[in-house]
């Protein structure tokens, strides 16, 4: 009997991108079902009701919440192809501290800039560029965080490229000025049909902040 593999999901949510490309990496077919934020269905209330928020894979009607427990979930239970994580405990525990500083710092000061003005944009910009440089110290010369492989942290992380554009159109600066590398690792991990057919055009994504901001009354 073949899995029934159910995705919970917004298109321009970079939580969900993970999971689409941790998906494709391992070529598994499923069916995506679109949410509306402002009118949640029942059935990601019933499957997440702690958070209430996407995205939720329902496995076989078992959900999974969380992006990053998500894309776990996808590598163990999917495991003949594309692993997402090394075999040493280790660099295991490395990639998910990396992981969780992308959805702690990245998102978060993201968010900031496009949300604020003056001192508080710019402390934003700072805290983001900084976490960038980080970024780029982790990655190094390896053409992936996972060293040759594409792998969880670079699933984690390249998501937000497609929110890139949005940030610096909104907080004026330039990513590949400040971090050249992260630019050079995004057009890499652009390459991978995986990912180059699930992130949204930037312009895309900048329109929908756009509304969005208008709808909270931000200028």
């Amino acid at each position: 009997m073949a899995d029934e593999v159910i995705l919970l999901d917004l298109w321009p949510s970079p939580f969900g991108m993970r999971v689409r490309i941790a998906l494709a990496e391992k070529g598994v077919e499923y069916k995506q079902k679109e949410e509306d934020i402002r009118d949640k269905s029942p059935l990601l209330l019933k499957s997440n009701p702690v958070y209430k928020k996407i995205p939720v894979l329902i496995h076989n009607g078992k959900p999974i919440c969380e992006s990053l427990i998500v894309v776990q979930y996808i590598d163990e239970v999917w495991n003949d192809k594309s692993p997402l994580f090394s075999q040493d405990p280790f660099e295991r525990a490395k990639a998910r501290f990396w992981a969780d500083l992308v959805d702690k710092k990245i998102y978060d000061c993201g968010t900031r800039i496009w949300r604020t003005k003056g001192d508080a944009q710019e402390q934003a910009k700072k805290e983001f560029l900084d976490c960038l440089k980080l970024l780029e110290g982790e990655l190094g010369e390896k053409p992936y965080f996972g060293g040759n492989n594409f792998g969880f942290v670079d699933v984690a992380f390249v998501p937000f490229a497609s929110w890139f554009y949005t940030y610096e159109t909104c907080g004026n600066f330039s990513i590949e000025e400040e971090c050249p590398k992260i630019i050079a690792w995004v057009k890499r991990c652009m390459e991978k049909e995986s990912v180059s057919k699930t992130l949204p055009e930037p312009q895309k994504i900048y329109d929908v902040v756009g509304h969005f901001k208008k709808s909270l009354g931000i200028k």
